[in-house]
């Protein structure tokens, strides 16, 4: 394409329209947390009582995944860590959404919270998770990274614009971030929390380290509490 450089038009305004929003925070303390961590959590691996009875996705060999209902236990170590997850999706609910203090405030969240360990050839499936606005997923262990294994145990999203790619040519080849197409993965590292909406493809590539990659994952959903003093069912439209 040619252009006379000294007639070249206006440059086009270019907008990013329908983008996901994906949210990463790094815990200050990780090391002494997850130590703690990893030491709770491969003790109730062992035990099936905390197993998850009835599990939305199939199983596959080499993952344990607990019930759903990590962040009401009383340790210590849950209960920090269940504050810094709440406190960073908080803050990201707020930016995202606009909200003031005072209706951060009203907001009750609810959720359903979990554990996984994966070992050797451990994965998980493509899915989201319906029935809940935000997820995320807490690393308290990586496992080993084989160096000849460059994808092992990462956390990949799918692109939710499913016909990107459907036509390729040197136009849209090599789109840069946020217009790419494709996957994205993310190669979790200690004390890492990835927030996403809930919505998002994603999937676990398989694991081929030797010892355990341990994840803390959740889904939440959100209410609006009334107004001080407003009836709950009256309003005007």
């Amino acid at each position: 394409m040619n252009h006379d450089d000294n007639v070249l038009p206006p440059r086009a305004e270019i907008s990013s329209l329908f983008a996901v929003p994906i949210a990463q925070a790094q815990h200050p303390d990780h090391e002494a947390l997850n130590a703690e961590l990893k030491s709770l959590l491969l003790e109730r691996e062992a035990d099936p009582r905390y197993a998850n009875p009835h599990p939305s996705l199939q199983q596959q060999p080499g993952v344990f995944e607990s019930d759903f209902n990590l962040f009401a236990w009383p340790e210590p170590c849950i209960q920090r860590l269940r504050q810094f997850c709440w406190t960073e999706l908080g803050r990201t609910i707020q930016t995202l959404n606009g909200y003031s203090g005072e209706e951060m405030r009203r907001i009750q969240i609810f959720s359903h919270t979990w554990f996984h360990v994966t070992r050797r050839g451990g994965f998980v499936i493509a899915h989201t998770h319906p029935m809940a606005s935000w997820s995320g997923v807490y690393c308290v262990a990586p496992g080993q990274q084989p160096a000849d294994r460059p994808d092992s145990g990462v956390l990949r999203f799918h692109n939710p614009h499913y016909y990107s790619n459907m036509f390729l040519d040197p136009g849209n080849l090599r789109l840069a971030p946020p217009f790419h197409h494709g996957t994205w993965n993310v190669r979790l590292r200690p004390g890492q929390l990835v927030l996403f909406p809930s919505w998002v493809s994603h999937d676990v590539l398989p694991f081929h380290g030797d010892d355990e990659r341990i994840t803390i994952a959740f889904n939440c959903w959100f209410a609006m509490k009334p107004e001080e003093g407003a009836q709950a069912g009256t309003g005007s439209a």
